[in-house]
């Protein structure tokens, strides 16, 4: 991890599918037969953008977890539905979830530690990425995927698949990752 990243890596994995998704729902339920938990899932390769905007979402789901506001009965499908930055779980799915003809994907974990006591006081273990490799690296094999070695970064083609532009928009590189974070806190709106 370079020394420039203020936050520990996100428990996301990106992988490469053996080829292009056809069916999703197919992807979805093999995934879903072999990961441990709901608090594993499969997030559109586009739509991570950064470790920051990942903690972000992941930190709005603990408060809601913890407050009993979700919207989605499970923490995985509330968590996309952050990330799309939308109230509607159908669109959400479409926006964040794995759609047919995708290639890459990013299997995340959503981990269970607290959000602290007061703002900004949460306290996040630099080890959350390598205690839940061996059980990424295991989900990826069930995929038939393999990992790659890159890590999240915001896109004007993310931006498009959430629904955060228009066909045509275009946003500074600079912007990108704040036009993400915004889109994440309209979910709610």
């Amino acid at each position: 991890m370079a020394d420039a990243h203020l936050v520990p890596w996100f428990p996301a994995w990106g992988v490469s599918m053996p080829e292009p998704i056809g069916e999703p729902a197919d992807v979805v339920a093999l995934f879903n037969e072999w990961r441990p938990s709901e608090r594993w899932l499969l997030l559109a390769y586009e739509a991570a953008c950064s470790e920051i905007r990942l903690w972000t979402a992941w930190s709005a789901l603990r408060r809601r977890e913890k407050e009993g506001r979700m919207v989605a009965r499970t923490c995985d499908a509330e968590f996309l539905r952050l990330i799309s930055g939308t109230h509607q779980l159908s669109t959400a799915f479409e926006r964040a979830g794995i759609n047919s003809g995708d290639e890459f994907a990013w299997i995340v974990y959503l981990p269970e530690f607290g959000e602290g006591e007061g703002f900004g006081e949460i306290k996040i273990p630099r080890s959350t990425y390598l205690n839940n490799d061996l059980g990424a690296t295991r989900l990826i094999e069930h995929l038939g995927g393999t990992l790659l070695a890159r890590r999240p970064v915001p896109s004007e083609e993310g931006l498009l698949r959430l629904g955060a532009i228009e066909p045509g928009d275009s946003i500074q590189v600079t912007k990108q990752e704040d036009a993400y974070l915004l889109h994440t806190a309209l979910a709610d709106m």
